[in-house]
């Protein structure tokens, strides 16, 4: 997140809020991976609130912070996206698609996973913000690219799930926003404006509260 660590701190409790409330909403076990995205990010906004820290401070243990940070950034999210949207679907072809769109997911994750193990990663504060230098193959960005923006911001489209489109329109907005103002933070900064999305997660888990309270009164 941009600003400083009081703002990470401060934007983590918020989530933790929000996942809980979401927690709360969840009927089957299959919700619960949706549901758990506001907390995932409070965490992982927790984790760059030590990463402000130990890069003001100079710390010997900076790498922990950073690598924790980035495996939530880099990793988790192009596959806990569509697992999530995948487990709540019903209709046969849009689960194939997204089935689809979760093994892109995991692929990249896989892969990201080996790039952490196998290549130097740094961050440095600059102009209040936190830039994260990631020195992997670039020949390779275009298809990295392509295998994080379809999974996490197709899958919402692509589901069923009523609002979900909702939870789409807002990561991609919030990565739009990201790139044309803050290019050079991207990972840091859209992972700040992608917490927001944990609102419209809310709303989703709600509403399909709501559906079922509605069916179990009609089957009455």
């Amino acid at each position: 997140m941009c600003f400083s660590a009081g703002a990470s701190f401060g934007a983590s409790a918020i989530l933790a809020v929000a996942g809980v409330a979401s927690l709360k909403k969840v009927h089957t076990r299959t919700q619960i991976p949706f549901a758990a995205i506001p907390l995932i990010f409070s965490i992982q906004q927790f984790c760059e609130g030590f990463v402000w820290i130990a890069l003001k401070n100079n710390a010997d243990w900076q790498q922990t912070p950073i690598i924790l940070f980035l495996l939530f950034a880099q990793v988790v999210w192009p596959f806990w996206v569509p697992f999530s949207i995948f487990l709540l679907e019903t209709s046969k072809w849009r689960k194939i698609l997204l089935a689809v769109l979760l093994f892109m997911g995991t692929l990249l994750s896989l892969y990201l996973s080996y790039c952490f193990l196998s290549y130097h990663f740094s961050a440095h504060i600059q102009t209040y913000h936190i830039r994260y230098e990631l020195s992997f193959p670039h020949e390779f960005v275009p298809f990295l690219a392509l295998f994080y923006f379809l999974p996490t911001i197709v899958s919402p489209f692509v589901s069923s799930v009523r609002k979900m489109s909702f939870v789409g329109t807002s990561i991609l907005v919030s990565f739009l926003i990201t790139k044309l103002f803050f290019d050079d933070y991207v990972i840091s900064v859209w992972c700040f404006f992608a917490a927001l999305v944990s609102v419209v997660v809310f709303l989703v888990m709600k509403d399909m509260e709501l559906k079922r309270k509605l069916r179990e009164i009609l089957m009455v």
